[in-house]
């Protein structure tokens, strides 16, 4: 018993099997019967204990960057992607950070409440709205697993040390998917509308996450065999986009701030798009569905995408359009082009990712640096003073949700399902072109002529609908970008290959000096050895920023030039160490060894 009640305690494995469901969700109804005790008296009491689950339960946010992604050039050392790509992760090293104590807590929190309000005092509307959120939150909390380890435990109450339920297998991938979606349906059902500062979840934040987990889950069915559930998908598609034209046919979101900023030199940038990554708030921007807003006076947010860890990839560099909407891999000598030259008449949003040449930071100039390979991250930089803490720390608005997210999620759904026409890409795509003045996605043009490299990418796409589906995606990637998706959109469209691939960065057309600002004048230098900067006058060495290919002991730094010089940089780690992604075993993670200690009822997924 002892070893039992430590295990309660930290609610390491609380699950309890849902109770009996419909096969097909869109006609199953969510559960309402609530039964337990009486702690909760008035609505006000709800609402206090539903406001703590915006910090205790996976209030999602921090959707800064794309690690361990083909968007970037390097992953995290270290971490679960980077040891399974290198063949080391285990069930003895995985990270506890999804499944652990304080994350079943959370949920437990959201089930006991559930369990716990038959004597609330009140509207029925009002408490409904509350027990919707705590619903979202819940689905949410799944969401996180079923992506981690497809079969899970689905609890819906909260365990006590003499449920027999504690150390129950766990539940079966469509039992749970089934029950997020019963959540979420509740949820926008009762969710009030009310916008407000738009930090509270609302109906519409319950549509996006129904709408992204639908897609999610019926494109995952589709593409993944191992799962034999692609016969389901397709109800989870037409929910895709249902959930997301809720939310357009609402009059309540725009895209906004239309517009492109000429800088010269045949460089465009999107003011009105970089307006939603840069901004010190965002109550009023009628494109944000949900936002975290933080403050100079409350936290700091360490910005480890731009100064440590990552950069972008040659990859996503090219996926982004020249812009007359042609592609950038259809120019002449698109692979040799230097950094300056790949700016030149792109999408103005490529200049709002991308570090552009001549950015200049509040804390200084922001150039090109070569130290991890690849592009430097404009999307999310602080570029106000305001916004600077210092010590790498700074506070800015950061969004969750978004209407274009609803709008991509409706385009995606459609073509998938085989009925989208140009009309449905004009009321979505479209939306987002216009924005940054780049011209139409023509549904006709598109499946004529299809663009070998994303059909290469994505070799499993087939039918009419192959070559819009692939821009479908193309879009998704660019408008997307550095906001946490790439991964997950990666895993659901059996893509993985991509993960394995060594990513690539800037083209070097030869050692030495180069400009990274576009006014002709070299900025950085990239040299074989140390001591080699002596070469430069000192006048000039004084204003160059110098990065080696070997260190003063002459051992290689992290970067490499793929082929010697000319070439693209790369990490060495890669080259060194290898790279492989093993379908389909990679697409989930092993439980921790210590909770399978715990729960010998659990057993490991796919290969693990």
């Amino acid at each position: 018993m002892k070893r039992i009640n430590k295990y309660i305690i930290s609610l390491i494995c609380v699950a309890a099997i849902f109770t009996a469901c419909n096969d097909d969700f869109l006609d199953r109804a969510p559960q309402t019967a609530i039964t337990g005790g009486g702690f909760f008296k008035t609505v006000s009491d709800v609402e206090i204990y539903v406001n703590r689950l915006y910090t205790e339960s996976a209030m999602p946010g921090y959707a800064n960057q794309d690690f361990d992604s083909d968007n970037v050039t390097t992953y995290l050392r270290g971490s679960d992607a980077w040891n399974a790509l290198r063949g080391n992760l285990s069930k003895e090293n995985v990270s506890g950070d999804t499944w652990n104590a304080g994350k079943w807590a959370q949920l437990r929190a959201v089930n006991y409440l559930l369990e716990n309000v038959q004597d609330v005092s009140g509207t029925e509307a009002d408490l409904q709205h509350f027990l919707g959120i705590a619903r979202f939150f819940r689905a949410n909390f799944y969401i996180g697993m079923i992506d981690r380890y497809s079969d899970v435990p689905w609890t819906n109450k909260a365990l006590g040390s003499d449920d027999p339920d504690v150390f129950k297998p766990a539940d079966p991938r469509t039992l749970v998917a089934d029950s997020i979606v019963a959540d979420l349906e509740y949820a926008s059902a009762h969710i009030k509308t009310t916008l407000g500062n738009r930090t509270r979840v609302n109906r519409y934040t319950a549509l996006t996450l129904l709408s992204r987990f639908c897609l999610y889950e019926g494109t995952f069915r589709r593409y993944h065999p191992e799962l034999n559930l692609a016969s389901t998908a397709e109800p989870f598609l037409q929910r895709a986009a249902t959930a997301a034209e809720e939310i357009m046919n609402s009059g309540q979101f725009e895209i906004t701030g239309k517009g492109v900023l000429d800088m010269g030199n045949d460089m465009y940038r999107a003011p009105g798009y970089q307006d939603l990554f840069h901004s010190l708030n965002l109550g009023a921007n009628k494109e944000v569905i949900l936002w975290v807003d933080y403050s100079q006076h409350t936290v700091g947010v360490i910005n480890n995408v731009l100064n440590t860890y990552a950069s972008l990839s040659r990859s996503l560099m090219e996926t982004f359009l020249m812009r007359d909407g042609s592609r950038f891999t259809a120019q002449a000598g698109y692979a040799t082009k230097t950094y300056v030259e790949v700016f030149k008449n792109r999408d103005p949003r490529f200049a709002q990712v991308f570090a552009y040449p001549g950015f200049k930071g509040p804390e200084g100039d922001y150039y090109a640096t070569p130290e991890l390979g690849g592009y430097g991250q404009l999307k999310h930089y602080p570029i106000y003073q305001e916004q600077v803490l210092g010590g790498g720390n700074f506070y800015a608005a950061m969004l969750t949700y978004r209407y274009a997210e609803a709008l991509l999620n409706y385009a995606e759904a459609k073509a998938e399902l085989g009925t989208l026409t140009q009309n449905d890409l004009d009321r979505s795509i479209t939306l987002l072109r216009d924005r940054v003045e780049m011209p139409a996605l023509n549904m006709t043009t598109a499946n004529a002529s299809i663009d070998p490299i994303l059909a290469a990418q994505y070799p499993n796409v087939t039918g009419a609908n192959k070559g819009v589906l692939l821009e479908i995606r193309r879009e998704r990637r660019v408008e997307l970008a550095c906001e946490s998706l790439r991964n997950w959109d990666l895993h659901r469209w059996y893509a993985g290959r991509l993960f394995g691939e060594r990513q690539q960065g800037i083209y070097i057309p030869a050692l030495g000096a180069y400009d990274v600002t576009g006014d002709g004048v070299n900025d950085v230098a990239l040299l074989n050895n140390v001591g080699d900067e002596l070469n430069y006058p000192e006048e000039e060495r004084s204003r160059l920023l110098f990065y080696y290919l070997h260190d003063e002991n002459g051992k290689e730094n992290l970067i490499y030039l793929e082929n010697g010089v000319p070439g693209h940089l790369m990490m060495r780690s890669d080259r060194d160490e290898g790279k492989e992604f093993k379908e389909p075993q990679y697409y989930y993670r092993p439980i921790p060894i210590g909770e399978t200690v715990l729960n010998p009822n659990l057993t490991q997924p796919f290969g693990w």
